[in-house]
């Protein structure tokens, strides 16, 4: 639905504009389909659905289609903790295993020492993504997940850098319970959830059966121009405290009018100001490169709050974030000091969502003949391709020759384990290598030679998170094969951190 007259009026932006501007960068930006809900004066004044569910089969998005929010989830379990240290359960300085005593990190001190702020504001020494694949399809269950990420290493010193940190926020999630005793998904849904009315919302993948008007995840089409491809979605229930909730924009105007109200709504009080003040405070400051200086130079911090990322912009605190499932994206932008609060879902894994963000905030603040961001950001995106297209042209181009494996295939097959992850298992089928992981079974697949003790990883599910992954096997001093690495270019995931070695 598209809000009408009465509405239009507290709004203070042109919405038949913005609305045609949404129509147009979903067409641009190759989009199945997209929601938005704007809130402005504690009132929705805009919400509209366009379209489809799917690319394949139809289906009309709307106001009440539910879409994975993903890390837009983060927000809520910074909110979670709030409400127990307003009721004097927790303090925000306390140190993580005085509730997760069996906690164990890369280094004694970072240990004894990491907080609950620590979790939440991605400063605890990993890299961006660290530990990932430790939640990605496997069967850990989140302790057993954060058992595991003592073998994680450092890459900056302990509060003293930034890493984008899921395990952070599944850590979070477990404090929640040792304190709560009940868990994420029954004290997120309790305490914030139902207060606030959010019916058509769902702490889990698992809660979706059955359910109607739910949009499809779609990956990026494997060709330049080609048709988003219709995918499933994939439940994850051991990273729901990072990234597990589904909802509608509609459902989710309501948490934008919680957080504008300062943890108020309808009247009743869920968190208090003074952890509203919290969660918006700066905790960790992260550099502006030059190039982002260039583009928004009325921005001069950036950096993470409790839940949320921070910035300025055109003179206002901008509190927003960013979540990314496994084929959709999503954007929740808030303006406190313009009482304005956007969220923007999407079945796509395109990055729509932050120059429309950007674009409606210019609305709003009045900035009607400024950038079209959805126009540039596309701008951008094809002269990066383009840069990298001539970057690969430039390189030296193999010879087309036939290369033969000197090694007999039974030489491959083995055990290989990992301390962190498990087992990968290789095995040769009807002259056929393949790898299985225990730990992952729905990862694994085919190995095809490509060169010597290389070989191309076929994944046996075509997930939309997965890049052309290679297994890559080592000799020892003897020349056995007594290591397996996984080598892959992915943005998401750390393949590196598996270190495979021979057990049998």
């Amino acid at each position: 639905m598209l809000l009408t007259a009465p509405f239009w009026a507290q709004a203070q932006a042109d919405l038949q504009k913005l609305d045609a501007y949404y129509q147009k960068a979903l067409k641009d930006w190759n989009v199945p389909g997209m929601a938005i809900a704007i809130v402005k004066n504690d009132s929705v004044v805009f919400a509209k659905g366009y379209g489809v569910l799917d690319q394949q089969k139809g289906g009309a998005v709307d106001v009440n289609t539910v879409f994975g929010i993903a890390s837009n989830t983060k927000a809520y379990t910074s909110a979670a903790l709030a409400i127990l240290v307003d009721e004097g359960k927790l303090k925000w300085d306390d140190k993580v295993t005085k509730y997760l005593p069996w906690l164990q990190l890369y280094d004694p001190f970072v240990t004894k020492e990491v907080n609950i702020k620590d979790l939440l504001s991605h400063r605890m020494g990993y890299q961006t993504f660290s530990g990932d694949l430790l939640w990605y399809n496997t069967t850990f269950s989140r302790k057993e997940i954060l058992e595991r990420a003592k073998y994680l290493k450092p890459t900056y010193g302990f509060r003293d850098g930034y890493g984008y940190s899921n395990l952070g926020f599944i850590a979070a999630g477990q404090v929640i319970e040792a304190i709560s005793g009940q868990s994420w998904e029954q004290f997120v849904q309790e305490r914030i959830i139902q207060p606030l009315g959010m019916t058509r919302t769902f702490t889990s993948a698992n809660q979706l059966k059955g359910v109607a008007n739910v949009a499809t995840p779609h990956a990026n089409p494997e060709k330049e121009n080609g048709k988003p491809v219709p995918t499933v979605i994939t439940a994850w229930d051991n990273w729901n405290p990072a990234a597990g909730i589904f909802t509608s924009v509609l459902q989710d105007a309501k948490w934008l009018k919680l957080q504008l109200n300062r943890g108020t709504y309808n009247g009743k009080r869920i968190f208090s100001e003074a952890s509203s003040h919290m969660m918006w405070t700066l905790h960790n400051s992260t550099p502006i490169p030059a190039q982002n200086s260039a583009i928004n130079p009325s921005t001069h911090f950036t950096g993470a709050g409790l839940g949320w990322m921070l910035n300025d912009y055109q003179g206002r605190k901008i509190i927003a974030h960013g979540g990314g499932h496994e084929g959709m994206n999503s954007r929740t932008v808030l303006v406190p000091e313009e009482k304005l609060g956007i969220v923007i879902l999407t079945n796509s894994m395109s990055s729509i969502m932050s120059p429309i963000a950007t674009y409606t905030v210019d609305q709003f603040l009045g900035i009607t003949n400024g950038r079209d961001w959805s126009q540039f950001n596309l701008e951008m995106a094809a002269k990066n391709r383009a840069a990298q297209k001539a970057e690969e042209a430039k390189k030296p181009k193999e010879k087309a020759e036939k290369i033969k494996n000197t090694r007999n295939l039974n030489a491959y097959v083995g055990t290989f384990h990992s301390p962190m992850y498990g087992d990968a298992v290789v095995t040769l089928q009807n002259n056929k290598l393949m790898l299985y992981l225990p730990s992952a079974p729905a990862l694994g697949g085919e190995l095809t030679f490509w060169k010597q003790d290389i070989f191309n990883l076929n994944w046996k599910n075509n997930f939309a998170l997965l890049t052309p992954t290679n297994v890559r096997f080592l000799p020892g001093p003897d020349g056995t094969l007594t290591e397996l690495r996984l080598d892959a270019n992915n943005p998401d995931f750390h393949f590196s951190e598996l270190e495979f070695t021979r057990v049998k």
